[in-house]
């Protein structure tokens, strides 16, 4: 029994590969360049993408369950859909998908509406799925880091509905319980928020920063038209665009976690959830 791990070098297949690894499953990965993967020892490494019909069938050969990540991208949904179509193909019966929270809300937002549009091709194909739906990754505060501590600002515009932002260790390590449990049983179709255990709004995370580095960091605001203009110096303009529009929809929904997500979560980890204070404070000690 196979788990084929997609997106396996990236932020959060790292994650899902290691806690897999650390647990003794039977794990592949599915990555770019093998010479550059590093990997933990014993995972078997599948080159090619989810575009090459050829490798990916070679990937699939002998795999009981999927993890499906795929990065934001202008073919996600057909990316996602050949290597769904092409597990059916290879008799592949349970899938862990990554998708994100309020996908079938935000559905002016491009990249939550393919993700919307995948779960349901999942749930239509008849896999036997988790559907895991993460808020807002903590480690994308990664990328303004050096702003919030050279100028005293927090410049990304959560609003002020709040957003219950979550660590991409604890995604990793879920999606790692789930594919061994989907792994070792039939189980029907299930959706999972994933959440932080705080819901935070802009001026709430820019109080964080300033307790942890002992001077005033300000929230830079609620433009969206600016965030879209200065994403646009380190992205194309079309997701530029696509994370303004995002960004709009933490104005005016946030992301709000359901009732017993947390409660669920931590049960399921055994060990409390990651909190921001610690990114922060981490980021703090590095500098």
């Amino acid at each position: 029994m196979t788990i084929l791990v997609t997106g396996a070098t990236g932020t959060v297949g790292r994650h899902v590969v290691h806690h897999l690894a650390q647990r003794g499953a039977d794990t592949r990965a599915l990555v770019r360049d093998p010479a550059r993967a590093d990997l933990p020892a014993g995972v078997a490494i599948a080159k090619g993408d989810f575009l090459d019909i050829d490798a990916m069938r070679g990937a699939l050969s002998g795999v009981s369950t999927l993890f499906l990540l795929n990065a934001v991208v202008p073919d996600e949904v057909t990316q996602a859909l050949v290597a769904l179509n092409l597990a059916r193909e290879a008799g592949v019966a349970r899938v862990v998908y990554l998708s994100v929270i309020h996908s079938d809300l935000f559905v002016n937002v491009p990249h939550f509406a393919g993700k919307f549009g995948v779960e349901r091709m999942i749930e239509r194909m008849g896999f036997e799925a988790t559907i895991l739906r993460p808020a807002y990754f903590i480690d994308n505060d990664r990328m303004v880091a050096d702003v919030v501590l050279r100028h005293g600002v927090y410049p990304m515009p959560l609003g002020h509905r709040g957003l219950a932002m979550v660590d991409t260790r604890d995604i990793g390590e879920i999606a790692a319980l789930e594919l061994i449990r989907r792994d070792g049983e039939a189980a029907p179709l299930t959706r999972l928020n994933l959440v932080g255990p705080e819901t935070l709004t802009g001026p709430e995370v820019a109080a964080i920063w300033s307790e942890v580095l002992g001077r005033p960091v300000a929230y830079g605001g609620d433009d969206t038209v600016g965030f879209e203009q200065s994403l646009r110096g380190s992205m194309p303009p079309w997701m530029a665009f696509d994370m303004r529009l995002m960004a709009e929809r933490f104005l005016t929904d946030g992301m709000i976690p359901e009732a017993g997500n947390r409660e669920r979560l931590t049960a399921l980890l055994g060990r409390p959830l990651h909190a921001y204070r610690d990114f922060a404070a981490a980021v703090a000690a590095s500098a």
